[in-house]
């Protein structure tokens, strides 16, 4: 009979996540990773394959804590448009302090990631797809809802909208006042693309 595995691997991910959220794929190394979650090399490479297959399940657990959140916004709010609203405000406000880095792990991925690994890049702009794939859900039921009033599609504005949240991440590391990025986050909406 085969051993149960004695690490709870949930929280594994969950640790090495933040690892490569914060450091990077490039400069996360096995001894990192072997210090980060308690476990020696051999053991990781038992569990998950080899450190590229450790990362797959950190993007993925990355994605659905993020789709996780969207859902969590869409039933407190009677409002797609506010739920949207408040998913960009936590992601653009809140994890300025309280994540890994201010950067999203899947941008960051694609920006340091080279066609050396091209097999990490596709999964990571898959994930960045499916993410697409929940904004537009939420665009389209506002549009429906005469909350957005814009011709182009639900798809080309959940686009537009995670360039925004890129660039407004960037813009919080040099101004981080909150108001001024709520102000900033509410014009996204307000305006074209989305009001036009």
């Amino acid at each position: 009979m085969a051993k149960a595995a004695k690490f709870d691997r949930q929280e594994v991910i969950d640790l090495a996540t933040n690892l490569y959220w914060k450091k990077g794929f490039n400069a996360t190394s096995m001894r990192n990773l072997q210090d980060e979650i308690d476990m020696r090399p051999g053991s990781i490479y038992a569990a998950f394959g080899n450190k590229d297959g450790l990362f797959i399940e950190t993007l993925r657990n990355y994605t659905d804590k993020g789709i996780s959140l969207i859902h969590q916004y869409e039933q407190e709010k009677d409002s797609p448009l506010e739920a949207l609203k408040d998913f960009v405000k936590y992601q653009v406000i809140t994890t300025k302090e309280d994540a890994p880095n201010s950067m999203c792990m899947l941008t960051k991925t694609i920006n340091e990631l080279t066609s050396d690994n091209q097999e990490l890049l596709d999964i990571t702009k898959a994930h960045i797809e499916e993410i697409s794939q929940e904004f537009a859900k939420l665009i389209e039921q506002s549009k429906e809802l005469g909350e957005i009033n814009s011709e182009k599609s639900a798809l080309e504005l959940a686009k537009y909208l995670q360039v925004q949240i890129a660039g407004l991440r960037t813009f919080a590391k040099i101004d981080g006042v909150e108001c001024n990025l709520d102000k900033m986050i509410n014009e996204c909406f307000d305006h074209y693309p989305f009001n036009a």
